[in-house]
């Protein structure tokens, strides 16, 4: 399990209720360290960054003996700066296994063009990425998603076969001992029409082998298409409860912009999605 994790907040009621309802299930699946971070965003305030400081210190020292009751141990601090940065930084000197973020709807990639945080943080660092979805009803949020405990139960992991491949088969490992199936899907998105028998046998067989380095109940699925749609269309008939897909550093905006299966999944699965670092 991933036992330091970074949870970043801006206060908002999403953010709040996610913290307060998905973050304990990480201790009981053996989370170690929680630290929360918020970062109050200069190109915001400005001036009056410095001023704002301590009022965030006190809410967050309100946090962290809120989930001391709990039987969690929390490390808060506050930074003044662009927050994705900070994020990025913070969980680079602390050592950070896994950084946890809500999400809102579709709203997150609408506004990703003007500096949505969680979209840049995606972009900057080189830690994992959890992103737990929710929807917005009424002023209230519910998850998109099962009870956070049963998050790792199922994952789905797409690969591509790949270096980066090597980087997510090594961060699903993490968490290994909270699964009780998994998956394994690859898409055959390329080569010609007389050639995808061929290389769907040998993606079934690429397949077969990295199955080999778990030892969890494993099904593998080899789909042709579009990627984006065999991985969110899997999740649905296989019942999965997470989705593990690569993600590729400072090509990962311009994928945005452009459309890439990171960026299609993301917006349109239901599940929980966790972004791994490939560079």
């Amino acid at each position: 399990m991933f036992e330091k994790i970074l949870y970043p907040t801006d206060f908002s009621d999403v953010s709040l209720k996610s913290l307060r309802e998905c973050l304990p299930a990480f201790w009981e699946l053996g989370a170690r360290e929680l630290h929360l971070l918020h970062v109050v965003d200069i190109t915001m305030t400005e001036f009056e960054a410095f001023s704002l400081q301590e009022g965030y210190r006190e809410r967050m020292e309100e946090l962290r003996k809120e989930l001391e009751e709990k039987g969690i141990t929390a490390t808060t601090e506050v930074r003044i700066g662009i927050p994705s940065l900070e994020i990025a930084e913070y969980a680079n000197e602390k050592g950070i296994g896994l950084i946890v973020t809500p999400s809102v709807g579709e709203n997150i990639w609408r506004r990703m063009l003007v500096g949505n945080t969680a979209s840049n943080l995606a972009r900057t660092t080189k830690k994992p990425v959890l992103i737990l979805k929710y929807v917005g009803e009424e002023g209230n949020y519910r998850p998109t998603f099962g009870n956070c405990s049963e998050l790792f139960k199922k994952p789905l992991i797409a690969l591509d076969f790949s270096k980066c491949s090597l980087k997510i088969v090594e961060t699903a490992k993490r968490f290994e001992d909270a699964m009780e199936g998994l998956i394994l899907l690859h898409s055959v998105d390329y080569g010609g029409i007389d050639e995808i028998e061929h290389n769907m046998e040998i993606a079934k067989k690429n397949l077969e082998k990295t199955g080999k380095a778990f030892s969890v109940p494993l099904e593998t699925e080899v789909m042709v298409g579009t990627a984006s749609q065999a991985i969110i269309g899997t999740t649905i008939a296989k019942r999965a409860t997470l989705i593990v897909i690569g993600k590729k550093g400072r090509s990962f905006i311009k994928d945005l912009v452009l459309g890439s299966t990171a960026e299609r999944v993301m917006r349109d699965s239901k599940l929980p999605v966790l972004l791994v670092p490939c560079d």
